[in-house]
């Protein structure tokens, strides 16, 4: 008898164990997992996925984030590169030089931290076929916190200057990059290709 109820509650510790949470999850019942820095949601009524309790989020740059493996490109800011040709986009502050597309990256990290990322996707491509699109978290645009934080950059030729305000407010304050010798991502990529 005491073996068969210890075997009972042995399998019951097992079982809530195994579908055990830290509990840190938002109002969606979703969180970030911060070993392989995915987004996903346990709440089966979540509106990030229709059909679907999980989603994987990703941050793969300062400007680029993966949603369910689909790579979205945010459209009009351009962020240094994490890594590009076989090599890393790199910034110098205080004479000490530093990759500034990780710092861009983990900024990017550090706004979304464990809240819910939207993106409304443009109907178009880029040139090498990712989904373009604007990413919001708490309906606040994250192109534009990026550029405002000093960690993206408008990038003219494609944004028409809708970040130009957020760019000029990072500059005169000296955020972010702002406060660093840098390169801009799009003079890096066209260096690294020379």
């Amino acid at each position: 008898m005491n073996f068969f109820l210890f075997f009972l509650i042995s399998i019951f510790i097992f079982l809530t164990s195994a579908n055990s949470h830290s509990g840190r999850t938002n109002s969606e019942g979703c969180h970030k997992k911060t070993s392989n820095n995915t987004y996903h949601c346990h709440n089966k009524k979540s509106n990030y996925k229709k059909n679907s309790s999980i989603q994987k989020f990703k941050v793969i740059d300062g400007d680029t984030v993966s949603i369910n493996n689909i790579s979205i490109r945010f459209s009009g800011i351009d962020a240094p590169e994490s890594y590009y040709r076989g090599k890393t986009q790199k910034c110098v502050k205080e004479n000490t030089i530093v990759e500034c597309g990780r710092l861009s990256k983990e900024y990017l990290i550090k706004i979304i931290g464990n809240k819910k990322v939207k993106c409304k996707i443009e109907k178009k491509p880029d040139q090498y076929n990712r989904k373009l699109g604007e990413c919001f978290v708490n309906n606040k645009s994250l192109s534009s916190l990026m550029v405002r934080g000093g960690y993206a950059f408008d990038y003219p030729k494609y944004s028409k200057n809708k970040y130009s305000k957020d760019q000029e407010f990072a500059k005169s304050n000296k955020f972010g990059l702002w406060d660093m010798e840098f390169e801009f991502p799009w003079i890096f990529r066209k260096n690294s290709r020379n």
